[in-house]
């Protein structure tokens, strides 16, 4: 697409077949470009250290190292590189998904999405600016409000109050509702009538009193601590 840069994508999956399925959807696209395929996590971490993918979509379940170590791999803070990590996965996968929240995804798409959904789910992770599959996301994270101190999700960043949290500003805190909800900026600039800048700015904000690594990770504070799901 003339004008948008080139999004770097690396696919891990140990089924060449789902691995041959979104190469050939993303490739047929003009802003995304397939820049590498790992069949296990090990080659994922290798393949993402030699080709610097802006987003890497991620299997959950593979051989020698599974999905989740290989995102704490590329989500840690002092990361020489840090993608975008957007993970693969089914519906009876909830409990992995869970994990995947604390350890840093930036949103999950089913592996029967279709070819344009995987490729608005690329374009939105490359831009920060959805959840990604929001269905998906928003009904995992509804989970947290009786997940309670669930094994391996306590202590993650964003997940649990921290010092800061009860400093959002109503407007943040209304940002942070609608994004919990699995609104876009542009449908949180719509519903407040403000602009797709000033919502980046709120997030921003909300991002470093939080201590959240990106969109989720403040969805899922919000929908763990009350702040979302208010209204049913």
């Amino acid at each position: 697409m003339e004008g948008r840069p080139v999004i770097r994508v690396l696919l891990a999956d140990d089924q060449e077949i789902v691995r041959t399925g979104m190469a050939m959807i993303l490739s047929a696209e003009d802003d995304i470009q397939v820049v590498a395929q790992a069949q296990d996590g090990l080659q994922a971490l290798e393949l993402a250290e030699s080709h610097r993918p802006d987003v890497v979509l991620m299997d959950i379940r593979m051989p020698r190292l599974d999905g989740l170590d290989a995102l704490r791999h590329l989500t840690r803070p002092h990361a020489a590189h840090r993608p975008q990590v957007v993970m693969v996965t089914t519906f009876d996968d909830e409990d992995y998904l869970t994990r995947a929240v604390a350890a840093g995804a930036a949103g999950f798409i089913l592996k029967d999405s279709g070819p344009r959904l995987l490729a608005e789910a690329v374009r939105a992770a490359a831009a920060g600016d959805s959840l990604v599959s929001p269905s998906i996301t928003v009904r995992l994270l509804k989970r947290l409000r009786t997940a309670g101190s669930a094994p391996g999700t306590a202590s993650a960043p964003g997940t649990a109050a921290r010092p800061g949290a009860t400093q959002l500003s109503p407007r943040e805190r209304e940002v942070v509702v609608l994004l919990a909800e699995g609104l876009t900026n542009a449908e949180i600039a719509t519903a407040l009538s403000i602009t797709v800048g000033t919502v980046k700015t709120h997030l921003t904000n909300v991002q470093a009193k939080l201590g959240a690594r990106n969109r989720v990770e403040i969805a899922a504070w919000a929908w763990r601590n009350g702040v979302a799901g208010q209204g049913g």
